[in-house]
């Protein structure tokens, strides 16, 4: 997979544990101001290999803290919670030093963050939010209720009803929507939910966008564990349900790539996409390869561009805090609540993506090559 190089990124991100920590983790007697003294190990825990997302995350966090000088533990739970919660129990009983973990199921790993406060191993929750637990010690991530509002933006300057500058744009409407969540087991899903909705609920309420379906809550929108099969069968039950009139969808929230891939393949497999029959505006999230080339062959509309290098970057930067004793950077004390504290968190900003800007946004920056973005496969 393409990126910046992990190379550079490590050696980055060395530099800056040192520079913002004065003497770094293993600075005494071997003057190498940015290693670790003797063998500090972090344990981390990545949801799945399924999505080429969270494979680059594992990639970047390691990497980053191997050249810091850790010793590094990763596993990958299959998107299986007791798998998850296994691994990580094994992290503790081995003795590592920290644990970084994006959860699959934020609710379900309550006893092994007690087990690791026990054993006096802090915790880095990475873009999930683990909940109802007060051993959480810090929180990265992105802005998730910003992202939720580039959804809702793109899919509305999509339809017509908003410019790119922001501007009332010349459609009018009424436009048929649909509406998808995400795994409402990931506290994400209901910032990126009430961050769109808040940002369209003024269309529909004057009438330029219905929710056909009448589906409009979010525990009817979810999808769990954000899986593709489970959003192409609930879009073919939309449109078996709702479209069976001759009406049709003018566009889709969705959420992520991976679940608006499920929504096309639906669409397409309904007609659109055909002769007179333009695939709706569809949204998503991730940047994910095979979506960025539905977006350049004009399939799918939009996507949002979470630089996961920088946030894997403010995990090592967090991690080296924690293990010198520092608490780490934050710039967000008050928003994220697990229902047991607030957690301090550092927030990444995004980017909307549309055809218009792939290049600057992601093949400028080397996230990916054009040739990726032409193929839809990353080498």
């Amino acid at each position: 997979m393409t990126r910046r190089s992990l190379a550079a990124v490590a050696a980055g991100l060395a530099l800056t544990l040192t520079a913002c920590g004065g003497e770094g983790a293993g600075s005494g007697d071997n003057g190498s101001g940015g290693g670790a003294e003797g063998d500090v190990t972090v344990g981390v825990s990545m949801p799945t290999q399924t999505s080429e997302r969270w494979i680059a995350d594992g990639a970047n966090v390691e990497a980053g803290l191997q050249e810091a000088g850790y010793e590094v533990e990763l596993q990958f739970a299959n998107d299986d919670i007791p798998t998850q919660s296994q691994q990580i129990d094994q992290m503790i009983t081995q003795g590592v030093d920290l644990l970084i973990i994006a959860a699959i199921d934020g609710t379900a790993l309550t006893s092994q963050l007690s087990a690791a406060a026990d054993a006096g191993i802090e915790v880095i929750s990475y873009d999930r939010l683990i909940r109802g637990s007060e051993d959480v010690n810090f929180y990265v991530s992105f802005d998730n209720y910003n992202v939720g509002v580039q959804q809702g933006t793109s899919l509305l300057q999509g339809l017509g009803l908003l410019n790119p500058d922001g501007s009332p744009g010349t459609a009018t409407g009424p436009f048929n929507v649909e509406l998808f969540a995400g795994s409402l087991d990931d506290n994400n899903a209901q910032f990126f939910w009430d961050g769109a909705i808040d940002t369209i609920q003024p269309f529909i309420d004057s009438g330029a966008i219905r929710v056909k379906s009448g589906q409009t809550a979010i525990d009817q929108a979810a999808i769990l564990r954000w899986q593709q099969e489970t959003a192409q069968r609930r879009m073919e039950d939309l449109l078996t349900s709702a479209y069976n009139d001759g009406s049709r969808v003018d566009g889709v929230l969705s959420p992520y790539d991976g679940i608006s891939r499920g929504i096309i393949t639906a669409l397409q497999n309904a007609g659109y996409g055909g002769a007179g029959q333009p695939v709706p505006v569809i949204t998503g999230q991730d940047a994910e390869i095979a979506s960025v080339k539905l977006i350049n062959d004009g399939v799918q509309y939009s996507t949002i561009f979470k630089d996961t290098r920088l946030l894997a970057d403010e995990a090592v930067r967090a991690a080296g805090s924690i293990l010198e004793g520092q608490e780490p950077e934050a710039n967000d004390t008050e928003t994220y609540d697990n229902g047991v504290k607030v957690v301090p968190s550092f927030l990444l900003e995004s980017q909307i993506v549309t055809k218009d800007n792939i290049v600057p946004a992601l093949v400028e920056t080397d996230y990916y090559t054009q040739a990726e973005v032409d193929a839809g496969q990353a080498s």
